[in-house]
């Protein structure tokens, strides 16, 4: 009998403190939930500065909270409640900053352009570097033709040799039934080209010298191929066919070896930093830059696969190679714009 009537006391009492519990706290739980449900459906402007500088404390509150009923056993619904509120809380706060659509604008909108701009004396470097190579590929061709069998390799040259007639090397630029054979080589040297793009910018952590001798190898091969041409009177055409895509190509190389040189020089000179955080700092700048050169390679293998297959004179590819230029040039060092969403900002500014 006693059993009997205790059993609905304690359930009773169980009740009590739970709707006590929750009383004491639900203001904060509903100002919490306010706030999140703003956040998720973006009506950001309806949210208050206090209310944004109060959602890191409101949510360890209900954190808190949550763990508590967990320790006390408090009822299931008000269990459930708060476990899913400190989720979804959690993703507002430590979750994501920004979609994939914002994240993009930001990225386009002047994020890349100036993670660009901050390793401008790398670019400068990496720059130097490859007119070099080009220029040393071209001399050991001219000193000894050999040379360029090492440089460019017999499995890419095809019929494009020291030595070939004029009309087998034109014949590679223009003749139609020459494409398929041609693209088969603009495939193999954008395929070497993506190659080097990426270990430029992984081998950057040797103080970035494997960037720099990837650089001079990779344009060593291009001035090698350029004399071959030269040497027939088709320099000018040459440089038409590589300049459709090569604008957008070789300035992906350029800076993904200057990315990869960026973080090898923040390994050897730290400056007043730690060489960790100098590291870190580089990194993510160079993580950055390295993200539009996938997107520039794309863009070249576009151009490569339509443009150049399309336009079949010198001065429209020299155009088309010219406009990309223009268009890269500009948006890296002239286009300013912003550098990310403006909630994002001002989330961050509070934080």
């Amino acid at each position: 009998m006693n059993a009997a009537v205790a059993t609905p006391s304690a359930i009773e009492t169980a009740a009590l403190r739970s709707d006590r519990f929750r009383l004491e706290r639900e203001a904060d739980w509903k100002r919490l939930e306010t706030i999140v449900t703003r956040m998720e459906k973006g009506r950001l402007r309806g949210i208050s500065d206090e209310d944004l500088l109060a959602l890191p404390g409101l949510y360890r509150t209900v954190a808190s909270s949550l763990s508590i009923a967990r320790e006390t056993s408090l009822d299931a619904a008000t269990l459930g409640y708060l476990e899913a509120l400190v989720q979804r809380a959690w993703f507002v706060v430590y979750g994501p900053r920004s979609s994939l659509s914002e994240w993009l604008r930001g990225f386009l909108g002047g994020g890349w352009s100036a993670a660009v701009r901050a390793i401008w004396l790398d670019i400068v470097i990496a720059l130097a570097v490859m007119v070099a190579g080009t220029i040393v590929g071209w001399l050991l061709v001219s000193h000894d033709p050999e040379w360029y069998f090492a440089l460019v390799g017999k499995g890419m040259a095809g019929d494009r040799v020291p030595g070939a007639s004029a009309k087998v090397l034109h014949d590679s630029l223009f003749a139609p039934e020459q494409k398929d054979g041609l693209s088969i080589f603009a495939a193999q040297l954008f395929s070497n080209n993506a190659q080097v793009s990426i270990l430029a910018f992984a081998l950057g952590f040797a103080f970035g010298v494997p960037s720099l001798l990837l650089l001079v190898h990779n344009l060593a091969v291009l001035g090698a191929m350029a004399w071959v041409y030269h040497q027939v009177g088709l320099t000018v055409d040459f440089a038409g066919w590589i300049a459709v895509h090569g604008t957008t190509e070789l300035f992906a190389i350029l800076l993904a070896g200057a990315a990869g040189l960026h973080i090898g020089r923040a390994i050897a000179f730290p400056g007043n930093r730690p060489i960790l955080q100098a590291t870190a700092e580089a990194g993510r700048r160079a993580a950055l830059v390295m993200t539009g050169v996938v997107l520039m390679l794309v863009v070249a293998a576009l151009l490569e696969g339509f443009a150049r297959q399309l336009v079949n004179e010198t001065f429209g590819r020299f155009a088309i190679g010219g406009f990309m230029l223009l268009l890269w040039s500009t948006y890296f060092f002239a286009f300013r714009g912003h550098t990310g969403p403006r909630w994002a900002k001002r989330r961050d500014a509070r934080a």
